[in-house]
C-alpha cells in the first residue's frame, strides 16, 4: 500500500520495500512480519516490524534530519524522563531507490490520547506537566537551537508573525478573524523568554501521547526536539485539554503569565498555519484538531 502524498516533495514508500529495505540490510529481521500504522504520519511512513519493533522512513529530507537528531538525542535524554519515550535500535542507509537514512524502534505500547481513551483528563493533565517540567531539568547547555531541524519550534513568537498573519487572512470567513488577531498580538507584546533555553519536545498533542487504561505512558515524535522557549511545549494546554484541565497542568508545572500568554500565541499560529496548509483530503486528523484547537483558543479571555 503507498501512501497518498501530503506534501509535493515526498517520495514514495509502500511495504514492497520496506521489506526489501529489511531484508538487505537487517537479515535477521528478514522473516518478520511488516504492516503498515494507521493513522500515517505527515513526516514518516511507519511500519510495524513484529511487535516489538516499528520502522520510520522520512518521506522527506528534512525528515530524515530530524531521526539523525533523535538517534543522537533520545538514548541520553530518554532515562532521565519519567514516562516512556521511543529508543533507537538501528539505523538504516538509502537503497533500494529510497534515498534518505532511516530508523527502527523499539515499538511502545499505548494507544494514542484521545478523548475516547483519557479516564480522567485532570490526570493526564498532572502527568504532561510532569514528563514536561522533568525535560525542561535537563541540563540544555550543548542542545540543538530551533532551526529547520525542528520546523523552527521553540523560536520567539516575533518570528511567526509574517506567516501567522498571512494564515488568519487566507483562511477568511472559516474563523474569526478578529479575534484570532487580538489573540495573536496579545502574545506578541507580552515579554520574550529571556532564561536559559529549555529542552522542548515541539510537538505535544494526542497523536503524539500514549496512554495505557487511560494514564499517560510515554510520548513519542520527537522530531520537534530543540532547546528554546518553553511555551512551544506549554501551548499543548490549549491543544490538548478545556478548561479546568488546563489550569491542572499550567498549576503543576508553575507557568508564569508571560509564557501563558506566549503558548496561546503559539497555539493559535499552528492551527491557523495548519489550516490553510492542509485539507480533510489531505490530512483530515491534523485538520479536525487545528480547528478544536483554535476554538480553546479564542473561546477564553
Amino acid at each position: 500500500m503507498t501512501v497518498a502524498k501530503v506534501h509535493a516533495d515526498e517520495v514514495a514508500v509502500d511495504i514492497s520495500l520496506v521489506r526489501r529495505l529489511i531484508t538487505a540490510q537487517f537479515p535477521q529481521w528478514a522473516a518478520l512480519p511488516v504492516e503498515p500504522v494507521q493513522p500515517c504520519g505527515t513526516d514518516n511512513a511507519l511500519y510495524r516490524l513484529a511487535t516489538r519493533m516499528v520502522v520510520r522512513l522520512p518521506y522527506r529530507e528534512r525528515a530524515a534530519r530530524t531521526l539523525a537528531k533523535e538517534r543522537l538525542w533520545l538514548p541520553r535524554l530518554g532515562p532521565t524522563l519519567p514516562f516512556a519515550v521511543p529508543v533507537p535500535l538501528a539505523e538504516g542507509f538509502p537503497a533500494e531507490g529510497y534515498p534518505f537514512t532511516w530508523s527502527i524502534y523499539r515499538w511502545l505500547e499505548g494507544e494514542h490520547a484521545t478523548v475516547d481513551r483519557v479516564t480522567n483528563v485532570n490526570e493526564l493533565a498532572a502527568d504532561l506537566a510532569h514528563f514536561v517540567a522533568a525535560l525542561q531539568r535537563i541540563d540544555s547547555a550543548d542542545g540543538p537551537s530551533p532551526g529547520a531541524h525542528n520546523f523552527f519550534r521553540g523560536v520567539p513568537l516575533a518570528k511567526r508573525d509574517a506567516e501567522t498573519r498571512a494564515a488568519i487572512t487566507q483562511l477568511g470567513k472559516a474563523i474569526d478573524q478578529d479575534a484570532a488577531t487580538t489573540v495573536w498580538e496579545a502574545a506578541l507584546h507580552v515579554p520574550v523568554w529571556d532564561a536559559s533555553p529549555v529542552w522542548i519536545h515541539g510537538d505535544l498533542d494526542s497523536r503524539n501521547l500514549l496512554v495505557k487504561q487511560g494514564r499517560l505512558c510515554g510520548v513519542i515524535d520527537f522530531g520537534g526536539l530543540g532547546v528554546g522557549d518553553p511555551a512551544c511545549d506549554v501551548m499543548v494546554a490549549w491543544k490538548l485539554f478545556p478548561g479546568k484541565a488546563r489550569d491542572v497542568f499550567r498549576t503543576h508545572l508553575s507557568v508564569d503569565p508571560s509564557t501563558w500568554a506566549r503558548s496561546r500565541g503559539w497555539a493559535l499560529s499552528q492551527a491557523v498555519i495548519a489550516l490553510s496548509s492542509y485539507t480533510v483530503e489531505t490530512n483530515p486528523t491534523l485538520v479536525l484538531e487545528a480547528q478544536r484547537w483554535i476554538r480553546e483558543v479564542l473561546a477564553r479571555d
